[in-house]
């Protein structure tokens, strides 16, 4: 591979000194050279690669972006960067949006994303071992063939990549049955912050021999090594479920209805919930046909041996909680058309979005699903008391919620308002015992939000834990910690 190493950027005769800044960047180029991968240090190319999909992003002016396709790539610059203090900031496809992936000061942008090899599936330990850029969708569909799968499918499957997926313990649609990332992760293997690799968990059903280690990276967002290798667990390709859909007159009725529904023992394929916002939206993006003058709307579905009488039963208890309108259907395409409108719930904010001011906050608050219906009471107090336009989907069977703000971004009137919705939702979540996120992560967003979930005993555990694995602070420095206690 060639590169061009960067001349200095002072703008003084030949003689001047060069920067500390210049020589690093000299330093890592020449390092890079002898390896596969790239750099580069084109200003408007690390500007495009220095944040995720988090609104309003801010960054720092990364030193160079390195495209790893190797763990001895990443192990190279890991170990260059501890060498010499630089922050590390891991990424891959860039999909998420807390800010996780957003560059600090003089970082090394290291992205994985090229590393997207498949490199064994077995049918017979039902166990797949991948690099960290392969796309989720992607995998899916490298293992239908095999009659299994990898049940994790979170909005972005289609974009995110298994590593981003795993750092932030992403979860999705299927959770509320098959549950989420940290679920299907047997091992890892991980470049620590002085450039060692390790691997952690088992590739093994059981182990118990040490602490469980792997599933402290899960959800770690880039701040404890890099994941360059996962064993993940799979499972036999699920029947073609059937569906269900009802609607409601009002959120607080389809949320008793989930409520009701879950607490009999039913377990759901998948479980969704739609406001009227986010229905009304949808039918602006594409005419999927969809009822807008409801309140909410819940699709059901159920791919277990008894799903006629699972899709039977719900239809009983939404009808008891004064559905509105109630079908159901066990044909493919019908199935099919009802994901893919749920899956274009993102673009269709966007679109909105774009037509209304620009601005747009997502909130991930997950919630006991016994507090649901109070939680969607208090959303409409604050859509009152704000003026805010909140929409609202959620993986209802979870209890995880997903309102979306829309607001003015040239108005600072409208940014201070959708500010202090997106506040009092947390704090609401807070309230009913929830968290603060349920599958986006922390990043930069909420990290000033999570000593309010965390005790003091728990935050000086993280620290200790991070200041055990990454005692310079290189790795993705910022981020969840930077608001604990110290």
């Amino acid at each position: 591979m060639s590169v061009r190493v960067p001349t200095p950027h002072s703008s003084a005769d030949s003689d001047s000194p060069e920067s500390d800044r210049d020589r690093l960047a000299r330093e890592l180029a020449i390092l890079v050279d002898d390896f596969n991968g790239t750099i580069t240090f084109d200003d408007d190319v690390i500007a495009a690669h220095s944040h995720d999909e988090a609104p309003q992003p801010t960054s720092g002016r990364a030193l160079a972006l390195v495209r790893a396709r190797s763990i001895a790539d990443v192990q190279a610059v890991v170990r260059f960067a501890y060498e010499h203090g630089i922050p590390v900031v891991p990424q891959g496809a860039r999909t998420g949006l807390t800010g996780g992936a957003n560059a600090k000061e003089n970082c090394i942008l290291l992205s994985v994303k090229s590393m997207d090899r498949i490199l064994e599936i077995s049918e017979l330990n039902q166990t797949v071992t991948v690099e960290p850029g392969i796309v989720n969708q992607d995998l899916k569909g490298a293992l239908r063939p095999h009659g299994l799968l990898y049940p994790p499918d979170p909005g972005s499957v289609g974009m995110s990549t298994i590593g981003g997926n795993i750092a932030t313990n992403a979860g999705g649609m299927c959770c509320v049955k098959y549950g989420v990332t940290r679920d299907f992760v047997r091992e890892l293997k991980v470049v620590l912050p002085d450039g060692t690799l390790t691997r952690v968990g088992h590739k093994t059903a059981k182990g118990v021999a040490g602490l469980e280690l792997a599933q402290l990276f899960v959800g770690s967002e880039g701040t404890l090594g890099v994941i360059v290798e996962a064993t993940l667990r799979l499972i036999p390709l699920p029947p073609t479920p059937l569906t269900a859909v009802a609607t409601f007159a009002s959120e607080r009725d389809a949320a008793e209805t989930v409520a009701a529904y879950m607490g009999a023992g039913y377990r759901p394929s998948m479980f969704e919930m739609l406001d009227g916002l986010t229905i009304s939206m949808l039918n602006e993006l594409k005419d999927f046909g969809l009822d807008e003058n409801v309140g909410a709307m819940l699709i059901m579905q159920s791919d277990s041996t008894t799903a006629k009488e699972d899709t039977e039963e719900f239809t009983t208890i939404a009808d008891k909680h004064n559905a509105i309108d109630i079908a159901f259907s066990d044909n493919p395409a019908d199935n099919d058309a009802l994901v893919a409108a749920r899956r274009m719930v993102h673009p269709a904010n966007e679109l909105y979005q774009r037509n209304h001011g620009g601005g747009q906050l997502i909130e991930d608050i997950c919630i006991p699903r016994s507090s649901m219906a109070d939680f969607f009471d208090g959303l409409a107090a604050i859509r009152k008391n704000t003026g805010v336009v909140i929409a609202a989907i959620a993986h209802a069977g979870d209890g995880n919620t997903h309102p979306a703000l829309f607001f003015d971004a040239y108005d600072q009137e409208s940014c201070a308002r959708a500010q202090d919705a997106f506040e009092q939702i947390i704090h609401l979540g807070l309230s009913l015992g929830g968290t603060i996120t349920g599958e986006h992560g922390v990043g930069d967003l909420k990290s000033k939000w999570l000593p309010h979930e965390l005790d003091e005993g728990a935050q000086n555990l993280h620290l200790a834990i991070k200041q055990a694995v990454d005692p310079d602070s290189i790795m993705n420095p910022g981020g969840m910690y930077h608001y604990l206690r110290r």
